[in-house]
């Protein structure tokens, strides 16, 4: 009798990546392996060979779909927000954060180096469009600034992320208050008004 699959029309890197993305939300990444992915999907232990021969070649397509789905977040947080400096740094700030806390498992593994194939053209195109929501929500403060170099605006972006992913990972990590929003950095970057002459 033919063992019974749970994808359809041989479907079966969705599937595997379905059952990955299940095991990693309950078990967090220690959890993760090949053949709990294949008992998942309800396939032989050695279907996942097919399509991913290592569970590093696993984790780069769960973390490509991760990077995909934070880079949504933000951008779907910046366009219900004011087209202003201020209020698109402050919705990223919260979409960034929105992800983390719907996707803690997700969120550490794209930020794991040595469990990802960076040489994967599909994860480094995902990565670098998160990338730009970065670039695009600091350059009106680097603008302000007058941050023209860009080593300055390279290291104004590294601020803005540390502060973001730190947050994050120290609100994930029960560190912070369970209502805790993303800080709201630019209040600290808006350069500061000089008062005025008497």
């Amino acid at each position: 009798m033919a063992r019974k699959t749970s994808y359809h029309h041989g479907n079966l890197r969705a599937a595997l990546l379905k059952a990955a993305l299940e095991i990693l939300e309950r078990e967090g990444l220690a959890g993760l392996t090949l053949r709990k992915v294949a008992a998942r999907a309800r396939v032989s232990h050695a279907a996942p060979a097919h399509h991913f021969p290592t569970l590093k070649a696993l984790e780069t397509a769960l973390a490509t779909i991760a990077f995909e789905r934070f880079r949504d977040a933000m951008a779907t947080a910046r366009a219900a927000a004011a087209n202003d400096a201020a209020a698109q740094i402050s919705a990223a700030g919260e979409g960034y954060l929105t992800f983390a806390r719907e996707n803690p498992a997700l969120f550490r593994l794209m930020f794991v180096e040595s469990q990802l194939d960076w040489s994967d053209a599909a994860l480094k195109e995902a990565a670098t469009a998160s990338f730009q929501q970065l670039v695009e929500i600091t350059a009106p403060f680097a603008d302000q600034l007058g941050l023209a170099s860009e080593a300055d605006r390279a290291e104004l972006q590294r601020l803005v992320w540390a502060n973001a992913h730190g947050f994050a990972h120290l609100y994930i990590d029960g560190k912070m208050p369970a209502d805790a929003k993303a800080p709201d950095l630019a209040r600290f970057l808006m350069p500061a008004k000089s008062p005025p002459r008497s």
